[in-house]
């Protein structure tokens, strides 16, 4: 091992040599003009050093494990499969996480996102988001030793590890805004305090309100200060400013602790509003991007095995920007979501018609290679719609009409819809809304077990197999949120719940109910269950589903199915999936207009082979049947 660490050491001093010209420039266009500028970058040199000396000797040498291929990060493989969970509704504790690794393997899944562990108050935790103590496990889940221990056995089982950082604020209860309200002025810095309302009342003018139903506005008044804070969430929820390089550096050293834990993604919450700037919507400023970019490039020196994801749900040109551009193109996140290929999905589910999902995929492409998606149908937040107007214009639509409608039919108020959500942030001034619900109650199954009716189950279900399959293999890493691989329905308890029930994302946050019902030939879970399993079997032995950058959408003349060339060397996959419910076909045609024509294809799911057939022939496809198709 020593040789092994030594090798380590000349690395990171290489990488820090390499890297300290971009980190003086970052920290230069952030802080030059700021009068601790100088002290402040001492130390942040300082902290890069000091994390790469409290790195264990195992994870140095899994850093090093990691970058042996360096055409390829270990991220983009085939191999990897994701579960998005919350402890506490999983299975309660990080005790009872560990004793369910099993089942995890058995599913196939071999990364799971932890969602917030960390310590917060308990009416006012906005889901663990509101965090008090950024260091300290919430007792009601355990202790860091218990996170330890797991991270440890999952580590010898060959899974990986994904945790969040709440960068862009802390609970009104963390020790710095306690601090702050006690009159300190050196914690009042770390937050926007304004002594009227003045100032705020300017800023309201241009900065949309992010949660308008149960938190209106984007300022607090702290009686204790007589002051206004910035809270851009919830009024508990107190913005950092990162105008100030103290905080900064506090943040970046504790993603440090984060990496020294053997995290091997980082989640970074609401990157989109960690700048505030007068006159402008306070989000996706050019400032927020040199933040995400200067953390890149200090992880990138002392703890290179822990990629960063940012979670930026942001229209689709904005979310391009944070995988980095210019000189730090593909060097400011590895991962962002494919929010706008998810919400696309549910739009060609809802509408029967892909022309809106093909219409965005020019912009979705220019992704750069080397970083990947979080590719996913469902997660812990509702699903907006925040696709671009022309979008949905250019596909022939309405947009204000388009989005009426996906908005009726997913809450269930739309005449004969299968499916059973609800709206969440209803915007009464300008209409928007998002939609609550979990993959199953979406997908029509929630109504399709009230009716009893078998054909509408088996309808239901295809539809989550389906919408799980395009996101499996359009590339990416696939998240599924817990649940919906045994096709858990909306759980309405969060409404006996005061501290629940005023947000109706619970309901597709159900308490797990562990029974062995999934493992009960022909139940219904035990249908989802297998076949999502076999969706992350069949991905891992297709190594063309790797993420090189290296699809190709389909020219189909059937606005039913959409349809997805993955290509690599002499490898080739045809994945088509119909959106609608009635039978519908395409042309043979369809798969000879790239370079290699096949003669013939085999379906790994349906494990059936295909002779291609003459242009004017058709394949046929059942409703909401899909294909992933590999010649031969």
């Amino acid at each position: 091992m020593s040789d092994i660490i030594e090798v380590a050491e000349k690395k990171f001093n290489l990488r820090f040599e390499h890297s300290t010209e971009n980190i003086v420039e970052l920290f230069n266009k952030l802080y030059q003009n700021h009068p601790d500028a100088q002290t402040g970058f001492k130390n942040l040199l300082k902290i890069i050093n000091n994390a790469f000396e409290k790195r264990s000797d195992i994870l140095k040498n899994k850093d090093l494990s990691k970058q042996l291929n360096k055409e390829e990060s270990w991220f983009l493989n085939n191999n990897l499969c994701g579960m998005s969970l919350y402890i506490d509704r999983f299975c309660g504790t990080i005790n009872n996480l560990q004793k369910k690794l099993d089942y995890f393997e058995t599913l196939g899944i071999n990364l799971l996102h932890i969602m917030p562990v960390f310590e917060s108050p308990q009416n006012e935790s906005d889901g663990g988001y509101a965090v008090s103590d950024f260091r300290k496990i919430d007792k009601k889940y355990g202790t860091l030793k218990n996170l330890n221990a797991l991270e440890k056995e999952m580590k010898q089982k060959g899974m990986y590890l994904m945790l969040d950082i709440v960068l862009n604020h802390t609970s009104n209860q963390h020790a710095w805004a306690l601090k702050a309200k006690q009159g300190e002025k050196k914690y009042q810095d770390y937050f926007y305090f304004f002594n009227d309302r003045t100032i705020p009342d300017e800023l309201e003018k241009t900065m949309p309100e992010v949660f308008p139903q149960n938190a209106p506005g984007n300022f607090t008044y702290v009686q204790e200060l007589n002051k206004w804070v910035m809270t851009v969430f919830h009024n508990y929820q107190w913005d950092l400013n990162y105008r100030n390089p103290a905080v900064f550096n506090e943040m970046m050293d504790t993603i440090f602790f984060y990496a020294n834990l053997g995290v091997d993604v980082l989640r970074i919450d609401a990157p989109a509003f960690i700048w505030k700037k007068n006159n402008t919507s306070g989000q996706n400023l050019e400032e927020a991007h040199s933040i995400l970019q200067l953390i890149k490039q200090c992880v990138s020196v002392a703890t290179p095995g822990m990629a960063l994801l940012a979670e930026a749900i942001v229209a689709p040109t904005e979310i391009m920007k944070y995988f980095g551009t210019g000189k730090y193109l593909a060097q400011e996140s590895d991962f962002a979501y494919n929010a706008t290929q998810m919400a696309l999905q549910w739009d060609a589910l809802g509408t029967a018609d892909i022309q809106v999902m093909l219409a965005a995929q020019e912009q979705i492409l220019q992704k750069p290679y080397g970083t990947t998606w979080i590719t996913y149908t469902r997660c812990h937040d509702d699903i907006g719609l925040g696709y671009d107007d022309k979008i949905i214009g250019d596909a022939g639509f309405n947009p204000y009409e388009h989005r009426r409608f996906l908005k009726e039919y997913y809450s269930g108020s739309y005449p004969n819809t299968p499916a059973k959500g609800a709206l969440f942030s209803v915007n009464e001034k300008t209409g928007d809304a998002r939609i609550s619900g979990t993959l199953a109650s979406l997908c029509g199954l929630e109504k399709a077990l009230e009716h009893q009716n078998e054909n509408e189950i088996n309808t239901a279900i295809q539809k989550i197999i389906l919408m799980q399959a395009q996101s499996f293999f359009i590339g990416g890493l696939p998240m599924l949120f817990y649940g919906d691989e045994q096709g858990y329905t909306n759980d309405y308890s969060y409404l006996n719940d005061s501290d629940k029930s005023y947000d109706n994302r619970w309901m597709h946050r159900p308490i797990i109910r562990w029974h062995d019902a999934y493992l009960e030939k022909n139940s219904i879970q035990n249908k989802i269950f297998t076949a999502t399993q076999k969706l992350i079997n069949l991905r891992k032995k297709l190594n063309v589903i790797a993420d090189k950058k290296n699809l190709t959408w389909l020219n189909i003349s059937n606005t039913k199915i959409a349809g997805f060339l993955r290509a690599w060397d002499n490898d080739r996959v045809y994945c088509v999936f119909n959106f609608s419910n009635t039978v519908t076909s395409i042309s043979w045609y369809t798969f000879k207009q790239n370079d290699l024509v096949p003669k013939q294809l085999f379906d790994h799911w349906h494990q059936k082979l295909y002779s291609v057939g003459h242009d004017h022939e058709m394949l046929i496809l059942q409703p909401y049947q899909f294909l992933i198709l590999e010649p031969k």
